[in-house]
């Protein structure tokens, strides 16, 4: 299942039936879990672990050195989970020690062509990265997030959960979760209504993070005002607990 053109080390640990194409490049201190399968022209390197079930596709480049003038050259790391689908020229480079040393993607994301991960990124499941779209280090993304192409992350933003973006659109500071957002630099516009009922969100939960959404960005609340009003909203709905979360660890602020 490896081509006789690939260079594999043989410190390299690879997984039962994992197919390795054409002139790939895997590093000594990489581990490619089961039935993972890698096409032509891939070079994996640094301490990078993947799961099983990936799918990378050509010219990708995984476990590079963090594109960070601090970096000097620590056994920093870049997990992968399992059912990942890589798309062609995408770049994911290790953590930093200045961070907690490891850049994460999850399971089941699906990350289409030229995107980016940089240092300490931490990517959660099944978010769907569109072309282009780019994350600078120290950057989360939680669980079920759509990036449209093109978009860009600023360092140490936090995209939540359920969060939509637009084609195009800068991120400069937190984008709340179930939110749509779009624009250079980001504004809100509403909630990502249409995916939270594509993912099994009641009615009933609809109206409540309609409501909170209202409370955050239409009451004219201070932050720390719509806070405590959503603390009471999430005692009756769970779903909005989210929001509160979010707010307690955002450090960049949220985009208005």
């Amino acid at each position: 299942m490896i081509h006789p053109t690939a260079i594999v080390h043989p410190n390299a640990k690879i997984g039962a039936h994992v197919e390795i194409g054409a002139y790939s490049i895997i590093g000594e201190h990489v581990e490619i879990g089961d039935s993972t399968w890698i096409g032509p022209h891939v070079v994996i390197n640094g301490h990078t672990t993947i799961g099983r079930d990936n799918r990378i596709f050509q010219f990708a480049s995984l476990g590079e050195v963090p594109q960070d003038k601090k970096y000097a050259g620590e056994p920093t790391r870049l997990e992968i989970g399992d059912r990942n689908t890589i798309r062609e020229f995408c770049t994911f480079n290790l953590g930093t020690a200045q961070d907690v040393g490891v850049t994460r993607i999850g399971n089941d994301n699906w990350i289409m062509a030229y995107v980016h991960i940089a240092h300490d990124c931490q990517v959660g499941n099944n978010t769907t990265f569109a072309n282009n779209s780019q994350l600078a280090g120290h950057v989360h993304i939680d669980d079920w997030a759509i990036l449209g192409g093109f978009t860009g992350v600023h360092q140490f933003c936090r995209v939540g959960a359920h969060v939509m973006t637009a084609v195009g659109t800068v991120i400069l500071q937190d984008v709340p979760p179930y939110v749509m957002a779009a624009g250079n630099t980001a504004s809100p516009y509403g909630l990502n209504a249409e995916g939270l009922k594509r993912r099994g969100f009641s009615a009933e939960a609809l109206q409540a993070l309609k409501r909170a959404y209202r409370t955050l960005y239409k009451s004219g609340l201070m932050l720390e005002e719509a806070r405590v009003k959503l603390e009471e909203e999430a005692r009756m709905h769970p779903e909005v607990q989210r929001f509160v979360d979010f707010l307690a660890v955002s450090k960049r602020g949220i985009i208005r």
